[in-house]
Formats: C-alpha cells, structure tokens, sequence
C-alpha cells in the first residue's frame, strides 16, 4: 500500500514538473503536424543535421524545422545558415523524439529540411505566424 502511495506521489510531482503548454502552443503543434504529414506523404525532405546543412548550402531547401531540444550551438548554425539562404526557420515546439514521431519515423530527429511541401500549405502556414 504503501509503494502504490510513493508511486501515485512521483507521477504527480512529474506531471507538476512536465512544462506548461498553453492551449494556443498546442494548436499551433497539432496544425503543424498535420501540414508536416501532408509534407512527408506528398512533398521532398531530409532529415537530420548533415542533410539539412547539405539542403541549405545548396539552396534546395525552402523550410527548415528544428526540434525545441537541439543543442545550441547546432540550433543556431543552421539559423546562420538559413539566414544567409533567406529560408524560413520553424522551431517545432516538442522535442526530438516527437518531431521523428510527426514524420512517420521510429527515430529522432533533431532538424529537417523541406525541400518541396508537396500539397501542404506550410510555407504559408509559417509565414502567418
């Protein structure tokens, strides 16, 4: 009875430590989700960190996404990077292993390129924002 108690207690001081997401952030992840699908099904991307440096060095990329757990120093490399190929930066407000989850992988992933949205309207969606 008395582990059940410990166990109750731990699961709510993680739910109290878990970060607060407003319902306007949740949204805003959800519709980006359902756009990235869309892109994954129908348009051209890559995923991960070389690709997507590869994607912007040469131009091809027309939007980037970056999970909100990327290292520092990698997070504002590829914003240098888009900068200078004027290419539009979205910060994908879950961490790595959601953002692998949102393109159909069973992997993480840190930063992906879109290359060409497919159906999607992302680019505009993104613009909005």
């Amino acid at each position: 009875d008395d582990h059940l108690r410990h166990r109750a207690h731990a699961a709510a001081a993680a739910a109290a430590m878990a970060p607060a997401v407003s319902k306007k952030q949740k949204k805003a992840g959800e519709s980006l989700n359902n756009r990235l699908k869309l892109v994954v099904k129908s348009g051209k991307y890559t995923l991960g960190y070389k690709t997507v440096l590869k994607s912007l060095r040469s131009g091809k990329s027309k939007m980037v996404i970056i999970c909100n757990n990327a290292p520092p120093l990698r997070k504002s490399e590829i914003e240098y990077y888009s900068m200078l190929s004027k290419t539009a930066v979205v910060h994908y407000p879950g961490n790595n292993v959601e953002l692998g989850t949102a393109c159909g992988r069973l992997y993480r992933c840190s930063c992906l390129s879109i290359t060409d949205v497919g159906d999607s309207d992302i680019l505009k969606a993104a613009e909005g924002q």
